[in-house]
């Protein structure tokens, strides 16, 4: 399948031998919990895909890592979720480690030891929340006493749950006034008050580590601890939305890189008549162009409401042509190929939940026919 074999040829590229070692291990391997999928996408230095050249990263574009995903969900679709999580927040606090200031010494160096150490970050984001926006806080914090803050909370499904090295999330610190202003947490994952406990109950993408992180009075340092400034109040809120587009982009490619898998075995064995064969390609195939038109407007500088609107239009395109090309793609391969390998329902399970991530499509109706017809894009 041509676009699949671009986005392993992308993956090549940046990440050499790792299309082959995930190819080398059978769909059931990487998608138990025993799974050695994430040990081996981190020895091929996967961590460092959005990480800058300068930080000792890959410093791919936006194009490329929608490419990198779908390629890695091909072989082990729960490995992809997973890192999705990591690539999207990775993608958020470099943009802001570019901005000359806006990070202190600490988080400077805590985050160029991603690459070269191979970490992992998990997201304490809200994204797992029926109808929330990814990036709402889901943590609470109040002033230590000795300084900093602590953080209390729980993420569920938190991905990397296992593997992480940092997590992080964003969090409404508490005003003197009252209020309170927008940061976002850099949490080192052996810090004190952290711990995981079992959540993920399906034997859909087990292998993601998507269970729940609880915080019980976590000490974040000030050092760790991205504020907003008196000169750019908006830099979090702009570097959330970036994020959004990211994580969009990212997962929605994970997804299409299970399906992918599917209907390249269609492709191969030349079942199904040929009408039926070309309608299940060219709606994959739209859906794919779709989310790559979207990458390649991130790379020509889209950005606010214009990047989300985009981004949710490619999102919910996807998720619709997804639905029928596994339903094609099964009835093609037929029965007998069903009952011979677990492989096809398994993939044809993996491919659909992209529909339980947020925003879903009935919360994020009515924001985007506002925004359609001249009004601003507010998701709740």
């Amino acid at each position: 399948m041509r676009s699949l074999d671009v986005a392993r040829a992308t993956c090549e590229t940046h990440h050499p031998g790792l299309c082959a070692s995930l190819a080398a291990t059978p769909l059931a391997e990487h998608e138990s919990p025993q799974s050695s999928s994430i040990k081996t996408f981190r020895a091929h230095g996967g961590a460092g895909l959005l990480v800058p050249a300068e930080a000792g990263g890959v410093g791919a574009n936006a194009l490329d890592a929608v490419r990198v995903a779908r390629a890695v969900s091909s072989y082990a679709p729960s490995l992809g979720a997973a890192v999705t999580m990591h690539h999207f927040t990775a993608a958020m606090l470099f943009t802001l480690a570019e901005t000359a200031g806006r990070l202190t010494p600490q988080q400077v160096a805590l985050l160029h030891r991603v690459a070269p150490e191979g970490l992992l970050m998990a997201s304490g984001w809200a994204e797992g929340k029926p109808n929330a926006n990814i990036l709402t806080p889901s943590v609470t914090a109040r002033p230590a006493p000795d300084g900093g803050y602590l953080i209390s909370g729980s993420k569920k499904p938190c991905s990397l749950s296992a593997s992480m090295d940092l997590l992080t999330a964003s969090v409404a610190l508490p005003e003197a006034d009252g209020g309170s202003t927008l940061a976002v947490l850099l949490i080192p994952a052996d810090t004190p008050g952290i711990s995981v406990s079992p959540f993920w109950g399906t034997s859909v993408l087990p292998a993601a580590e998507s269970d729940e992180v609880r915080l019980d009075d976590v000490h974040v340092p000030d050092e760790l601890v991205i504020r907003t400034v008196p000169d750019d109040p908006q830099r979090l809120d702009d570097l959330q939305s970036s994020g959004f587009v990211w994580f969009e982009m990212m997962i929605t490619s994970v997804y299409l890189g299970v399906v992918s898998a599917l209907v390249e075995q269609v492709l191969a064995s030349g079942k199904g008549a040929v009408m039926e064969r070309a309608a299940v390609v060219i709606g994959l195939e739209a859906a794919i162009a779709g989310v790559e038109g979207v990458a390649r407007a991130v790379l020509d500088g889209i950005n606010g409401d214009e990047a989300v609107a985009a981004v949710l239009v490619a999102r919910y395109a996807a998720q619709e042509a997804i639905g029928r090309a596994v339903d094609l793609a099964v009835e093609m391969l037929g029965g007998l190929a069903f009952i011979r390998s677990s492989d096809i329902a398994y993939l044809a399970s993996a491919a659909r939940p992209l529909v339980f991530h947020p925003p879903s499509r009935t919360s994020a109706a009515e924001a985007l026919l506002d925004y359609f017809a001249g009004r601003p894009l507010v998701l709740s």
